[in-house]
């Protein structure tokens, strides 16, 4: 069974990859560390929600989205 933790890290990914975006390219829009940004891609970051936003509106796509299992 897959933990919230890891769906958001796996949407985080795949909607970055979509995008074209590097990790690089994401943390800047977002206002982040790239290594912060490598981290929740691995679920090795405790997420708040203020951050959850910010990577949301660096994707253009709604926070939820990100927390979606099977979102895409």
């Amino acid at each position: 069974m897959s933990s919230l933790r890891t769906t958001f890290a796996n949407n985080v990914r795949q909607i970055r990859q979509e995008k074209k975006l590097s990790q690089e390219e994401l943390a800047f829009a977002c206002n982040l560390h790239r290594t912060y940004i490598s981290d929740i891609e691995r679920g090795r970051r405790n997420v708040s929600i203020d951050n959850i936003e910010k990577i949301a509106i660096a994707l253009e796509i709604i926070p939820c989205q990100l927390l979606k299992k099977n979102n895409l």
